[in-house]
């Protein structure tokens, strides 16, 4: 059974021959009332402080449990955004690449044809010249012919004419 101080304060002792002393007796129970009033009074006050430190407590553990999955949460976005990150670096580096190559592929490519083109007007600069040379050769024996056949022909119209 539990005890309260009103029932320390209402507790009656039944009279008997030579019993104690009834002011003494009351006087205790009074004295024993109080104290365990005070008692009381402090394990209700210490019950509501540790619900409040119990209440306080399971915050700081929820608190405590959301931070832990906020920093879970994080590490693993981070660890994905470190992963993408590397991802798409390496797709750009690989396009970079493969753009160096295109370039590089398009300047042997030019080059080879500036080439083609140097060897085709040097080819082309070799033929003229020789088709001068021809038509030089060519003009200076017909040159050389005129020269030839009219020689002799003048000196007979100069012979005619100096006979006439």
């Amino acid at each position: 059974m539990k005890m309260t101080p009103l029932d320390i304060r209402q507790k009656r002792f039944e009279v008997g021959f030579r019993g104690y002393a009834q002011r003494e007796v009351e006087g205790f129970l009074e004295l024993a009332a109080a104290e365990f009033e005070d008692v009381v009074r402090e394990n209700i006050a210490l019950k509501e402080e540790q619900r409040r430190t119990l209440a306080r407590l399971e915050q700081h553990m929820e608190r405590e449990k959301t931070l832990q999955e906020t920093m879970i949460t994080a590490q693993r976005i981070s660890d994905d955004v470190k992963a993408q990150a590397q991802k798409e670096a390496e797709v750009v580096i690989a396009q970079a690449e493969l753009q160096a190559e295109k370039i590089v592929a398009g300047a042997n490519h030019k080059l080879l044809e500036l080439v083609r083109e140097i060897n085709e007007l040097k080819r082309q600069r070799s033929q003229f010249e020789s088709q001068v040379d021809s038509i030089i050769e060519s003009h200076r024996k017909l040159l050389d012919t005129f020269k030839d056949a009219q020689s002799p022909d003048v000196s007979f119209f100069l012979k005619k004419s100096n006979e006439g």
